[in-house]
């Protein structure tokens, strides 16, 4: 299971009950955190979750309102008693512009290990979470990311048995390790049906319309995707400042096949996103307007 929270669903500054865009997820005590701007270590608390649990914190870019929040984050997680390693993933130039926020916390009880993306698309494994980082387009390098829980085929116990694996061997094969042992090598595939379909999420914001949106949110569970502007009338204002409609990010939601959207990163101006919900409901019905707090619990699909 996927826990996924909307902490934040503003664009460039936050409001009395609107804070800037953050996606918080946990899966097996794992946390991992898409963006942090001002405001969202408040919305991890009006939340419940707890900070001391972020092993993984992802920057789309280096806007302020989507990295401004992160010195009081970490002091924060420092002071729940955080001491394992944090992993600090973004597009290059993330080492020099943490050390520069780090000037009003450059004590942590923990450490900061780096991770600068460089190609178009880079793919990731870590704490369980596989990403995908991939270049959208925006007036800065502007990455999304899509996150996948993987699942492993079925365990047949009879092929075990068949093959004489002893007991002992059976959890971890089936956690997908391979074990060698007495001059043999007992492999996954050896007790494992096909792999059976995860859990798939996409988030972008801060970009135009791209064919990397559509195909890294391919038939994902949820697509969480900005949509600045409701009005039709501001498509031009979009297009100059690389920023999306809600009709252009149901469009993408079409397109990619994906089970659900929801609308995030709102412009201030943009006061009642609830409003221009039914013209995006025309491209693309399951179309929901993201708002702070918002959650879900995601789950692997049960077996026919």
């Amino acid at each position: 299971m996927l826990d996924l929270c909307l902490l934040g669903t503003g664009g460039m500054m936050p409001l009395p009950g609107r804070w800037l865009t953050s996606l918080m997820t946990k899966y097996n005590g794992k946390g991992l955190l898409i963006d942090c701007g001002e405001g969202t270590q408040i919305a991890i608390r009006e939340k419940g979750w707890s900070f001391h649990d972020i092993d993984i914190i992802c920057f789309t870019h280096y806007h302020g309102d989507h990295i401004s929040g992160l010195p009081g984050l970490l002091l924060s997680m420092g002071n729940a008693e955080r001491r394992e390693p944090v992993i600090l993933i973004g597009p290059k130039g993330l080492e020099r512009v943490v050390s520069a926020l780090r000037v009003i916390a450059p004590e942590l009880p923990f450490a900061l290990r780096f991770i600068e993306l460089t190609e178009p698309e880079q793919v990731l494994q870590m704490s369980g979470y596989g990403l995908t980082a991939f270049r959208v387009n925006h007036n800065v390098v502007c990455y999304g990311y899509t996150i996948t829980i993987r699942r492993n085929g079925r365990f047949y116990a009879e092929k075990a048995k068949e093959q004489g694996i002893p007991l002992q061997y059976w959890n971890r094969l089936q956690k997908g390790e391979t074990i060698p042992a007495d001059g043999t090598v007992y492999t996954p595939d050896m007790v494992l049906g096909p792999e059976r379909k995860g859990i798939k999420v996409t988030y972008c914001t801060d970009t135009r319309p791209t064919p990397a949106i559509v195909k890294n949110a391919e038939c994902a569970d949820l697509l969480i995707c900005e949509g600045m502007y409701g009005e039709a009338e501001k498509q031009a204002k979009a297009s100059e400042y690389k920023h999306m409609t809600f009709m252009e990010a149901a469009r993408i939601a079409k397109e990619a096949k994906v089970q659900e959207l929801w609308l995030t990163h709102y412009s201030p101006s943009l006061i009642r996103p609830k409003e221009f919900l039914p013209e995006a409901k025309r491209y693309f019905e399951h179309t929901k307007c993201g708002r702070d707090g918002m959650d879900v619990s995601l789950e692997f699909a049960k077996d026919e």
